[in-house]
């Protein structure tokens, strides 16, 4: 008597991968498209020789969207969304191998793989002028108000320039990367007058100013390591007179008089003489004939 027996395979066996644990470090600013973990290093294997079902997720909802899988039976992982380091600078994704589809109303058996994901800060921006402004609360653009300073005519001044808002000072927004900055003047500068030390951007002057023009200096910072990184900020120098003595008032007391019933805006006339306004004057004796 000859008696066949076939053996059916039954789904005793979980998927198993090859790396449960990796980690990836990628640069900021690597582009929308790009593959991050090859198909190869993810792909699980079944004993039970099964089709095998991905799924992607992460362990933080905020930084959702970010990467996906080519397919449900492709695991490759790639960037789905352009990357800022400001906002978050690593992740962690779960990737589910299962031997069933998601909805399937089969017993399933499902394994874990855990892909932690470094993110590297790139050198995106130009360097910024400080105090700035944050534009709509955007980490990627810094505005900054332009610079102001004054200078005595016909006098020779050795010390670094005083300015508003503040001095010449310019960062590396890419703070973890911080290059090295360069300063120098590459506009407005007539007759060479002034010079500004290209480490600290101290703004001196090489020579007296004869003539009362204002000056309008173009400032520009650069990297050390990419010239192409760089910002320009506006220095307006105004020449004035040297004063010398302080403004004072002609009188210690001033007595004036006002009507019961006038509206807003009215004169306050001279006590004693109710026809003429009263005058509150100063004079300066850098002035005397203003």
């Amino acid at each position: 008597l000859e008696i066949l027996v076939t053996i059916l395979n039954e789904n005793d066996n979980s998927p198993v991968f090859a790396q449960p644990n990796i980690t990836r470090d990628i640069p900021e600013d690597t582009k929308v498209g790009t593959a991050i973990v090859a198909r190869e290093e993810l792909s699980a294997s079944d004993a039970d020789l099964d089709t095998i079902y991905y799924e992607l997720t992460t362990t933080v909802q905020e930084k959702d969207g970010y990467f996906a899988i080519r397919g449900v039976n492709n695991p490759e992982i790639y960037l789905q969304k352009a990357l800022d380091y400001d906002k978050f600078n690593s992740t962690t994704l779960l990737l589910y191998a299962r031997d069933r589809p998601v909805a399937s109303p089969d017993p399933t058996n499902t394994a874990t793989a855990t892909i932690t994901i470094i993110i590297k800060q790139s050198d995106t921006r130009a360097p910024w002028f400080l105090p700035c402004t944050r534009l709509h609360n955007d980490t990627s653009v810094c505005i900054s108000s332009p610079y102001s300073g004054r200078i005595n005519i016909s006098e020779m001044s050795t010390d670094p320039l005083l300015l508003e808002p503040g001095p010449l000072y310019a960062v590396d927004p890419d703070y973890t990367i911080n290059d090295r900055i360069v300063y120098s003047i590459v506009g407005g500068n007539t007759d060479e007058v002034f010079s500004v030390d290209a480490d600290t951007g101290n703004l001196t002057m090489n020579k007296i100013v004869t003539s009362p023009d204002s000056f309008l200096l173009q400032v520009m910072v650069t990297q050390v390591s990419n010239i192409r990184k760089y910002s320009v900020a506006t220095v307006e120098i105004k020449v004035i007179n040297k004063s010398n003595f302080p403004p004072y008032f002609e009188k210690g007391v001033y007595n004036g008089t006002v009507f019961v019933g006038l509206p807003q805006r009215s004169f306050v006339y001279q006590a004693g003489d109710p026809s003429t306004p009263l005058m509150i004057t100063a004079m300066d004796q850098d002035f005397p004939d203003v």
